[in-house]
């Protein structure tokens, strides 16, 4: 009976969702499609040179992105003071530093905090440090006890046992599969992470989050070209390497910006629009990340813009369905990374994401970094499954779903210890 009732509303919502039931997983069915050429402007100038790429080629990718996708931020808002509010030099049973450092923000009248939980190497004075955002609070990322709760709206999940979109002490530790503390702290690396909820609250209500910060008068969400959450979200990683480089115990030149899923499309686009940090992983990030959007596979622009239509700014409704209008597409997104480390991983079983298409953006964004004489992704043959290629640019796909394993990090460890520390 159980089976049948899962049935029957799986066929309920696909039935009220035309965009869902039309998915295509059939790589036969991928449109034919002119790849837009990173090398190539938009008047139809050819880039040969990084001084070209970097004065006029960049650039104007940058701004489309800015203006179209992820929106701009209206203006600068910077720290307004940072609070170490616990710290404790032999955390994890005396294996780290464990620091957690409140950022505030004032503007128009408001405020707006949001805490960073930072695990430090204890063997090391300044360490290089992967930096992302969670999905359910810093503390489900480990069982340890002094991590803090969040106070922040969180998204209702029963097997965490989250109610009434309130984070509690049965939901610490949720998430330790997720995050290999112990393996990124033997490689002499810190981990710092930050709780999405906390810079915006992941729900289609723009008065919540730092965005009422910005907002001029009378003004109640962001215009059609401005920040939707993803940008919000990227703005919180770059302000969280603002107060890096006043940590002592933070190597503030050697931060990596990891993300997965949404938060790995995040991930890409806080490192595209600040060069400082020092390289950048996405993790089966999808639509809208790194995978190549005018193949309408898997999760498209117009399922993503329906579903989540906080994520991107609105113009982006502009390509629902018309993907063909793009004069971008996502690889050109990981070339302005260039020449700073990239890696690109997906999972076999998520072709949600479309493996292939982020693999093919990685391989196509490959020629912005030939002009820096660097290797990437030479072939458009994509690997076997566990067979990483490490280079500048990297890619795997792995056996398994959507989600970050333990394969995932020690892949990362290994191509940040050869390309970054």
């Amino acid at each position: 009976m159980k089976l049948l009732t899962c049935f029957v509303c799986a066929f309920f919502i696909l039935s009220m969702s035309p965009l869902l039931s039309q998915t295509n997983y059939d790589e036969s069915k991928v449109p034919s499609f002119e790849v837009p050429d990173p090398l190539t402007t938009f008047k139809g100038k050819k880039i040969k040179s990084v001084k070209k790429w970097e004065k006029a080629r960049r650039p104007e990718l940058l701004h489309f992105f800015e203006n179209n996708v992820y929106g701009k931020i209206p203006k600068t808002l910077k720290i307004d003071s940072y609070n170490i509010l616990e710290q404790d030099d032999n955390a994890l049973n005396g294996k780290a530093k464990r620091k957690q450092v409140e950022l505030t923000f004032k503007n128009n009248g408001k405020t707006l905090s949001y805490t960073i939980l930072l695990y430090l190497p204890k063997n090391i004075a300044k360490a290089a440090v992967f930096l992302g955002y969670n999905f359910y609070g810093n503390h489900t990322i480990t069982e340890d006890k002094a991590v803090l709760i969040s106070s922040a709206w969180a998204n209702n999940n029963e097997s965490f046992q989250i109610e009434n979109n309130t984070l509690t002490e049965e939901s610490r530790g949720k998430r330790t599969n997720r995050w290999a503390v112990e393996k990124i702290l033997e490689a002499g690396y810190g981990l710092a992470t930050i709780y999405y909820g906390e810079v915006d609250p992941d729900k289609n209500d723009f008065s919540d989050g730092i965005h009422s910060l910005l907002y001029q008068q009378d003004q109640s969400r962001p215009k059609l070209d401005e920040w939707g959450s993803i940008a919000a979200w990227s703005w919180g990683m770059v302000r969280a390497l603002d107060y890096f480089e006043k940590d002592p115990d933070v190597d503030a030149s050697k931060v990596i910006s990891f993300g997965h899923s949404r938060l790995g499309k995040t991930s890409l686009w806080a490192a595209a629009t600040d060069k400082r940090f020092a390289g950048v992983i996405s993790n089966n990030s999808g639509c809208g990340g790194a995978t190549m959007s005018k193949r309408k596979f898997g999760e498209t622009l117009a399922v993503i813009n329906d579903r989540f239509p906080h994520w991107f700014c609105d113009n982006f409704n502009e390509y629902n369905e018309n993907e063909e209008a793009l004069p971008v597409d996502q690889h050109q997104l990981l070339a302005l990374i260039a020449p700073r480390p990239l890696y690109v991983a997906s999972a076999e079983e998520d072709q949600w994401a479309d493996p292939r298409g982020e693999f093919l953006s990685a391989h196509y964004a490959t020629q912005v970094y030939h002009l820096y004489d660097m290797e990437g992704i030479e072939t458009m043959e994509m690997p076997k499954v566990n067979e990483p290629i490490h280079n500048t640019v990297s890619y795997h796909i792995r056996t398994g779903k959507h989600d970050v394993t333990d394969y995932d990090w020690e892949n990362y460890i290994r191509w940040a210890n050869a390309f970054v520390k």
